[in-house]
């Protein structure tokens, strides 16, 4: 299992924009993703940071969403973005998410 890890700013007042964008356009095209397991977005109590963390089977299914796909998705959050973004992909070592814990056993 692996995950994105994306830190990024949001403009001012951008959190609600931010958290609908999230979850009617860019959750919906996840979803359809080959080898998505879900999707984590945190928000800083002072509003102005957030953290988007999404959970991939394969490293190289990351890669082809990257690729393929994260342009297009970066162009429906360019309202609400401000500066640059990090991006990491880490591997899972430990997590208590059911989801993950099923397959590493199954």
């Amino acid at each position: 299992m692996f995950a994105r890890h994306i830190s990024l700013h949001l403009k001012p007042n951008g959190v609600g924009e931010f958290s609908r964008t999230m979850e009617k356009e860019i959750i919906p095209v996840l979803r359809k993703q080959k080898g998505f397991q879900g999707e984590i977005t945190l928000i800083a109590s002072e509003g102005g940071g957030a953290v988007a963390i999404s959970l991939w089977d394969r490293k190289e299914d990351a890669e082809a969403y990257n690729r393929a796909t994260y342009p297009e998705v970066l162009k429906a959050l360019a309202k609400v973005l401000e500066g640059a973004l990090h991006i990491q992909t880490y591997e899972v070592a430990n997590s208590t998410f059911h989801m993950i814990v099923a397959r590493a056993t199954a």
